[in-house]
C-alpha cells in the first residue's frame, strides 16, 4: 500500500488555531503519509508547523457555506482548529487524516522512516540490557543467575530472552513454572534490595483453577527464593486484585497461591483498577479539565466523580506497603495481578522508586522504564492505542503506564530534591508513549520487537532524550543525591492535580515555570562561577 492511495487531498489554504495562548497560524496546509504540515505565507514567521499524524486520538468535521472546520483532539491532550477553504478539500483532508492516523502496521509506522541528524540507528539501544542489571545484582549476592531459557520467547512470549532466577532452579523447572502461570510470565527477579538482602518479584497468576492444582516447580521456586535471602526470611504475596476477583479467577482457569502449598509466603489483597474503569476514570479527568465554563462546585464534584487521584492513592499506597515489606519486616516480595503485564509493573517500578536511590538518577530511571515496563511486557501498542478523546475505546486500552508517569510526578512534588529528572522528563514519556518518532515504545513486548526489527531500524528513545541540547527540559538543577527511603504521604490533602499535565494546553504558563528557567540559570551562573574560580593550596595563608 502506498500512502499516496490514502491522500485524498494534498493541500489547502487553512487557518491553525492552537489554543487560547497561542496566536493563529495562516497558510497552506499539507499532509503527508506521516505528518501534517502548515507553510505560512511569505509575510509571516519562516517556522513550520508540524503534527505527527499518529498523535490524533480522535477527528471532528463540519462545513458551512463554502469552507469547513476540521478538530483535531491529539493524543497529548492538545485540542487543535483547522478552519479549511472549500468544502471538498475539508472533507477530502479529513478523511486523509482518519486514514493515516489509524494504520495498523507497525513497519510503515513513522519510526521506521525517522533519520534525524545527530542520531545512529543502533545507539543507545544497548543501554539497558537484562544483563547490566544482573551484574548489580551478581556483585550484591550470588544466590540468583541469569537464565537464557527464554531466548526464542517459547517459555513466555512477552518476557525479554534473557531473566534473573534463582540459580538454584534449573531451566526444566521454570519451563514447567512457566506452564503454571498465565501467559508463561512465572517468577522472576525484579530488584534486589541489598541492605535488607531481599528481592521484589514479579509474575502472572497461578492457572489453579476449580480444581485446585499444583505445581512442584513453582513451589520450588519460590522456597528458592526465600533460601536464597536471609536466614527466617518469608514472603509476602501481593496480589492487585480483590479476594473476590481472584477467587473469581479460579472459575476460568485463573486462581492464587494456596496457602498450605507456598510455606512461608503469605497473600495480601491490594485491589489496583485496570482496564476499562481506569481509562473511563482517564477520559472524565479530561474532560472536565477541558471545560473552562463550570463553577468551582461542579470541578470539584467532577475531579472526586471521576477518581483518578483515588487511582494514584491506591497505588503508592500498594507500592510502598511492598517497599515496607522489604526493608522494615526483612521479606521478600512477589507482586502479581492475573497477566502480571499492568497494575503488577506499576507496583514493582514505584517500589523501586521509593528504596533504590539509583533508580532516582537520569539514567536509573532510564533503565527502570526499560527494564520495568518495555522488556518486561506492558503492551504499549494495545493500552496507549488512542488517549482520552477517541470515540471508540476497545477493552484493550487502559493509561496504566500514564498512572505511574502521575505517582512518579507526586513523589517529585513531595520530595523535590531527590529526583534528577523533572516533570520535563516524565511529559516527554506521557507524549512518546502514545505517539513517537522513535521506536522505543513500539509494539506489545520484546518478541514483536524482535520480529519487526524495531532495534535495527528505528532510533532509541534515549538517545534524543540523551542529547545535550535536551538535558535543560528535562534535568531536576536542585538535584542532591538521597541515600534514603523516599516514603510518599498519601492523604488527600498531600495528592495535588498534575496540572503540567492535565492542564498544559489550557492555561497560561505557571509561575513556577518560569521560576524554574530562573533556578537553572542561577545554577549554571554558579557552577561557572565556581569552575573560574582558582584553587587554594594548602600552604597558602587564608583569610
Amino acid at each position: 500500500m502506498e500512502f499516496s492511495e490514502l491522500i485524498r487531498t494534498g493541500q489547502a489554504q487553512a487557518e491553525l488555531l492552537r489554543g487560547p495562548e497561542a496566536p493563529p497560524l495562516r497558510g497552506t496546509l499539507c499532509v503527508t503519509g506521516h505528518h501534517l504540515l502548515l507553510s505560512p505565507g511569505p509575510q509571516a514567521t519562516p517556522d513550520l508547523w508540524l503534527l505527527l499524524l499518529r498523535s490524533v486520538d480522535s477527528i471532528e468535521k463540519r462545513v458551512a457555506g463554502d469552507s469547513g472546520t476540521i478538530t483535531l483532539r491529539c493524543k497529548d491532550l492538545r485540542v487543535l482548529q483547522l478552519d479549511i477553504e472549500g468544502v471538498e478539500a475539508t472533507l477530502n483532508i479529513a478523511r486523509s487524516i482518519e486514514a493515516l492516523s489509524s494504520l495498523e502496521s507497525v513497519i510503515t509506522s513513522f519510526p521506521f522512516f525517522y533519520r534525524p541528524k545527530g542520531l545512529r540507528l543502533g545507539d543507545a539501544w544497548h543501554f539497558h540490557p537484562p544483563e547490566r542489571y544482573y551484574k548489580r545484582v551478581a556483585r550484591e549476592t550470588n544466590a540468583w543467575r541469569l537464565s537464557e531459557a527464554n531466548e526464542d520467547f517459547s517459555l513466555c512470549p512477552s518476557y525479554p530472552r534473557a531473566v534473573i532466577v534463582p540459580r538454584a532452579v534449573d531451566d526444566d523447572a521454570l519451563a514447567r513454572s512457566a506452564r503454571f502461570r498465565q501467559g508463561g510470565r512465572f517468577p522472576v527477579l525484579s530488584y534486589h534490595h541489598a541492605p535488607s538482602r531481599t528481592v521484589l518479584l514479579r509474575s502472572s497468576q497461578p492457572l489453579t483453577g476449580p480444581q485446585k492444582r499444583r505445581c512442584a516447580e513453582d513451589e520450588a521456586l519460590l522456597r528458592a527464593v526465600l533460601a536464597g535471602s536471609r536466614p527466617g526470611a518469608r514472603g509476602f504475596i501481593v496480589d492487585t486484585r480483590s479476594a473476590q476477583t481472584a477467587k473469581q479467577a479460579r472459575m476460568t482457569g485463573g486462581g492464587t497461591e494456596a496457602k498450605a502449598a507456598y510455606l512461608g509466603w503469605k497473600r495480601l489483597h491490594r485491589p489496583l483498577e485496570r482496564g476499562r474503569p481506569l481509562q473511563e476514570s482517564f477520559v472524565h479527568l479530561v474532560e472536565a479539565c477541558g471545560d473552562l465554563e463550570q463553577s468551582m462546585d461542579h470541578w470539584l464534584s467532577r475531579l472526586a466523580g471521576c477518581r483518578w487521584l483515588a487511582h494514584v492513592k491506591e497505588a503508592l499506597s500498594t507500592a510502598c506497603l511492598a517497599a515496607q515489606g522489604m526493608e522494615r519486616e526483612g521479606a521478600c516480595i512477589l507482586v502479581h495481578g492475573a497477566e502480571g503485564t499492568d497494575s503488577t509493573l506499576l507496583v514493582t517500578s514505584l517500589a523501586q522508586l521509593i528504596l533504590d536511590p539509583s533508580s532516582r538518577t537520569m539514567a536509573g530511571f532510564q533503565e527502570l522504564v526499560e527494564r520495568e515496563w518495555i522488556q518486561a511486557g506492558h503492551p504499549f501498542q494495545l493500552r496507549c492505542a488512542h488517549s482520552a478523546f477517541s470515540h471508540a475505546h476497545p477493552k484493550h486500552e487502559a493509561p496504566t503506564f500514564l498512572l505511574f508517569l502521575d505517582c512518579v510526578w507526586q513523589l517529585g512534588r513531595q520530595f523535590p530534591l531527590s529526583l534528577e529528572f523533572g516533570e520535563g522528563m516524565l511529559l516527554a514519556l506521557f507524549d512518546h508513549a502514545y505517539a513517537s518518532p522513535f521506536g522505543t515504545f513500539l509494539c506489545n513486548s520484546e518478541q514483536e520487537r524482535c520480529l519487526c526489527e524495531v532495534r535495527t531500524r528505528t532510533h532509541s528513545l534515549w538517545s534524543g532524550l540523551n542529547q545535550l541540547k535536551e538535558q535543560r527540559k528535562l534535568r531536576n538543577p536542585l538535584y542532591v543525591p538521597n541515600p534514603l527511603a523516599l516514603w510518599p504521604s498519601v492523604e488527600p490533602q498531600s495528592l495535588r492535580l498534575w496540572q503540567g499535565l492535565f492542564l498544559r494546553w489550557t492555561r497560561p504558563p505557571e509561575p513556577s515555570e518560569a521560576a524554574w528557567e530562573k533556578v537553572w540559570q542561577i545554577v549554571t551562573d554558579q557552577e561557572k562561577t565556581e569552575g573560574s574560580q582558582p584553587t587554594v593550596s594548602a600552604s597558602e595563608p587564608q583569610l
